[in-house]
C-alpha cells in the first residue's frame, strides 16, 4: 500500500494511530483468525475489537471473509489486506523535476475491443446491454464509472505535454482495477498488459475480482456480489526500467516510448492473449470502487537549466 500526505490517506493514518489496532495487526502478521479469536488473544471485548476492525477495513488494512470450514457460517475469518506500507513524500523525491497531471475518466476510451462477460455502468444505472460489446459505443459511455471485460482492451489517447525542450524523467499512471469474472471471485487472476505507445511495457497480475465488502463509494443500487473494488495500482516508467507498485515488471524505459516522437500519449490497458491467467480486468472510475479517481497520468520532466546544473554543465 502506498500512502501520500493527502486527505485520502488520512483513514490509513488513523486507522494505524492506536495500540489496540496495532496489536490487532502484529497478530494477524502472524496468521489469520476469527473475531472470536482475537478478542481473546488481545483481552478485548466483541464490541470494542468490532470498532477497531470496521476501522482497519475502511483503511483497506484487512479484509473479513465467510469461514467456509466452520459449521457457523456467521464466524468470519480476518486477515492482513497488505504485507506494506510505503509513505510518499514527493516535495523530496522529485524535487528537481516539473510535473504535469491529466486526470481521464474512463468512458473517454479513444479504441476498445471487448468481449462477453463485458458492461458498462455509470453511477446511477447500466449503460447499454450487459455482454453486448456494442454498449461500448453508446454516447453515453463517457460517464462510464465502471467498465469490464473477460478478454480485450481499451486505449485512450492523451496529450503529450513535453516540450521539445523538456526531458522526461518518469511517467506515473495510476487508476484502480481488478480482474473480471461473472459475478465475483476474490481469488481470480489476471494477466494485465499495458501498452504506452505501442510499446508493451509490461503485465501486472490482478490477484482477485473483490466482493468480500462493498466498495467505500460503490452506488447502493450495484449488488453486493458483483465487483466492489479494486487494487489501486501505481505504473512508472523511468530511465531504469518499469514497475507497479514498486515491483519490477519489465526492462522497459522511458526511451522506449520516443516520447518526442509524437504529440500523443496513447495508453493501452488489456488482457494478455498468451498469458497464463486469463481472468479480464474491471477498471473503476471516481464514483465506484474505493478510491476517488480517475486514471490519473503525471509525466515528471525537467527543464535544461534543471539537468545542466545537475550535471554539472553550463548551459
Amino acid at each position: 500500500m502506498e500512502l501520500r500526505l493527502d486527505k485520502e490517506s488520512l483513514v490509513v493514518y488513523r486507522a494505524l494511530a492506536s495500540d489496540s489496532r496495532l496489536s490487532v495487526l502484529q497478530q494477524l502478521s502472524q496468521k489469520p483468525a476469527t473475531a472470536t479469536e482475537l478478542a481473546k488473544i488481545l483481552h478485548l471485548s466483541k464490541t470494542t475489537l468490532s470498532r477497531h476492525l470496521n476501522q482497519l477495513r475502511q483503511a483497506g488494512l484487512i479484509q473479513v471473509k465467510e469461514d467456509s470450514q466452520h459449521e457457523d457460517r456467521r464466524q468470519k475469518i480476518v486477515s492482513l489486506s497488505v504485507d506494506s506500507i510505503e509513505i510518499v513524500f514527493p516535495s523530496k523525491i522529485y524535487l528537481p523535476f516539473e510535473r504535469v497531471t491529466q486526470k481521464t475518466p474512463i468512458g473517454y476510451y479513444s479504441d476498445f475491443q471487448a468481449e462477453p462477460t463485458c458492461g458498462l455502468a455509470s453511477r446511477t444505472k447500466i449503460i447499454g446491454v450487459i455482454d453486448d460489446p456494442r454498449s461500448f459505443t453508446c454516447n453515453d459511455r463517457i460517464r462510464s464509472q465502471l467498465l469490464w471485460f473477460s478478454s480485450g482492451f481499451v486505449s485512450y489517447r492523451l496529450q503529450n505535454p513535453l516540450d521539445s525542450n523538456q526531458h522526461a524523467e518518469m511517467l506515473d499512471i495510476s487508476m484502480e482495477i481488478c480482474s473480471e469474472y461473472p459475478g465475483s471471485n476474490n481469488e481470480w487472476k489476471s494477466d494485465i498488459l499495458f501498452t504506452i505507445n505501442d510499446v508493451d511495457v509490461g503485465s501486472w497480475t490482478s490477484p482477485g475480482n473483490f466482493s468480500d465488502v462493498r466498495g467505500i463509494l460503490t452506488p447502493s443500487w450495484w449488488k453486493s456480489n458483483l465487483s466492489q473494488y479494486g487494487n489501486l495500482i501505481h505504473l512508472r516508467i523511468n530511465h531504469e526500467d518499469s514497475t507497479v507498485n514498486g515491483k519490477r515488471i519489465s526492462g522497459c524505459t522511458l526511451n522506449d516510448l520516443r516520447l518526442h516522437s509524437s504529440p500523443f500519449l496513447t495508453v493501452k490497458i488489456g488482457t494478455k492473449p498468451d498469458s497464463p491467467n486469463q481472468g479480464g480486468l474491471t477498471i473503476f472510475g471516481k464514483y465506484f470502487g474505493n478510491h476517488a479517481q480517475d486514471i490519473v497520468t503525471t509525466l515528471y520532466y525537467s527543464e535544461p537549466s534543471v539537468r545542466s546544473r545537475d550535471s554539472g554543465k553550463l548551459l
